[in-house]
């Protein structure tokens, strides 16, 4: 399982790098102006669909559908399934883009209801989000075929495939002066990326004789069910995509440069997301159902608190940085070209914010995979729609006083709301065993969190004066030296008190008990 989380981790990551370059071309080009503010809409929207369905929901539902028919009655059962799905799928996404298309100034009203009294903005943002919009018909579909990569334990195409969205992206901002606007050229971009996307995991099924196919046939009892577990899953894995919704819909009333402010805070924000919480729940869930369908919960619990550790060690230093020094990090990645310093200044709020959220947001996955495992996704549904109305309810309050950062403040509450309830529930119910080796890996963490966070306070003003100094490249070496000199103070005490205190987050630890 190890070797599978850090494979996916290492892609993810990957896909983030990636993501981070395209992000500050994207910030060099477009500012936090107004361009910028209607192409965030028109790509958050596909990419909103895409975590619901894609990082967590449509997984929860499929895996353990399609696993079951695979164990069975075989590959080509299996197959039948997948094409099932494929079928209904592709009819569904048509029928959608076409009534998008159709009625797209009324769906970025819904989306974004403060674009209305910019007429300019409001109607840059319906023509993005028309060019944006096909590419949620192709991830619908890489969804599907990902999910049944990640069932036969073939996770690289699936893990690799957003990384085509970024180099797209990138090709096509190097080739902007061929369209109208840099946000035209973006956009396409996107649709683009979509179409590579479902090529490549397409082909990877081929190679192994078990991609999808149109079939007549797409109602069954083996279908029924399928969409009985992926509502509630739907709902359940939403939460946090559901609140950045309620993000952009409320940022669009906030002054021009709101939804970028958010957007490229999310950015940074996103990357220990990205690559502790998805990978973990897109390994630890088909993890935990193998073991629970063969009779071993010990094994099944093991490998939920290593995870759980794991994902906790990575998130807890961008935690500090995100607290500690949030307007070095901005001006260090994105502060070129139309980005400015007030844009920076103002993404940086919204990142100290987010960065309260970051360690119950990478677990949450590793949590729900409790109920998801034995096939519940009504629980996990019913504790994000009450995190989900918190975290609303949080955001219309403090819209006005705090702008864009008092969105992201209720973002990570909700998220807070909703791992503890997870928690709680699945300890009860006897569905988490937290053990003594996750509390001591939470315990070192914390200690070697405390000393990072010490080093910033310290280093933070002699990194300034220091790369003043420099001819080139202030903001970008300060990022850097503080990176590399918090890494150099978190590993080793995190290191040691992990040695100290006999801890093996390895996947032989298991043999461990406190």
């Amino acid at each position: 399982m190890y070797r599978n989380l850090f494979s996916v981790a290492v892609l993810t990551l990957v896909s983030r790098a990636t993501g981070f370059i395209r992000d500050v071309i994207l910030a060099a080009v477009l500012g936090a102006g107004l361009n910028a503010d209607a192409f965030v809409v028109a790509f958050r929207l596909p990419n909103h669909f895409r975590a619901i369905f894609g990082e967590g929901a449509f997984n929860a539902a499929y895996v353990p559908c399609y696993s079951q028919i695979l164990a069975k009655r075989g590959a080509e059962a299996g197959r039948h399934f997948a094409s099932q799905i494929f079928t209904l799928l592709l009819a569904s996404q048509v029928v959608l883009l076409a009534a998008a298309l159709i009625f797209m100034p009324q769906f970025i009203d819904l989306l974004a209801p403060g674009f209305r009294a910019d007429p300019q903005k409001f109607a840059l943002a319906v023509t993005l989000t028309r060019i944006t919009f096909p590419y949620l018909l192709f991830i619908t579909l890489v969804t599907l075929q990902s999910g049944t990569l990640n069932a036969l334990e073939h996770f690289t195409a699936a893990a690799s495939a957003p990384i085509l969205l970024n180099v797209v992206m990138i090709f096509f901002l190097a080739l902007a002066f061929l369209f109208p606007s840099a946000g035209v050229a973006a956009a396409v971009g996107v649709t683009v990326s979509g179409i590579a996307q479902f090529a490549l995991t397409f082909m990877a099924l081929q190679r192994i004789g078990l991609h999808e196919h149109l079939v007549r046939d797409v109602w069954n009892a083996d279908v029924k069910h399928f969409f009985v577990i992926l509502g509630p899953a739907v709902i359940g894995s939403a939460g946090v995509q559901l609140a950045l919704f309620a993000d952009t819909i409320i940022g669009s009333m906030l002054p021009t440069g709101g939804v970028s402010s958010i957007y490229y805070a999310d950015r940074i924000y996103q990357l220990p997301i990205g690559v502790v919480g998805i990978a973990a729940g897109t390994v630890l869930l088909p993890e935990m159902s193998r073991r629970l369908v063969r009779g071993d919960a010990d094994g099944a619990y093991h490998a939920q608190n290593r995870t759980m550790a794991l994902s906790v060690t990575i998130a807890a230093p961008c935690f500090v940085a995100f607290v500690m020094i949030p307007e070095i990090i901005m001006r260090g990645v994105f502060m070129h070209g139309a980005f400015n310093e007030a844009d920076a200044l103002a993404a940086a709020a919204v990142l100290t914010a987010y960065g309260f959220g970051i360690v119950p947001i990478v677990l949450i996955r590793s949590a729900v995979a409790s109920f998801q495992s034995i096939g519940d996704t009504r629980t996990p549904m019913y504790v994000s729609l009450f995190a989900v109305a918190v975290n609303v309810g949080l955001k219309l309050l403090l819209f006005h006083p705090f702008g864009a950062a008092g969105l992201a403040t209720a973002t990570a509450t909700g998220a807070w709301i909703n791992l503890l309830l997870l928690m709680a529930i699945a300890s009860r119910q006897g569905l988490m065993r937290l053990d003594w080796v996750f509390g001591k890996s939470a315990a070192v963490t914390s200690v070697a969190g405390f000393a990072l966070a010490l080093f910033a306070l310290l280093a933070a003003w002699p990194a300034a004066e220091f790369c003043a100094r420099l001819p080139r490249f202030q903001n970008e070496s300060e990022l850097i030296l503080l990176l590399i000199g918090g890494a150099l103070v978190y590993a080793p005490v995190l290191g040691a008190g992990l040695y100290a205190t006999g801890v093996r987050l390895g996947i032989r630890s298991r043999r461990q008990r406190a």
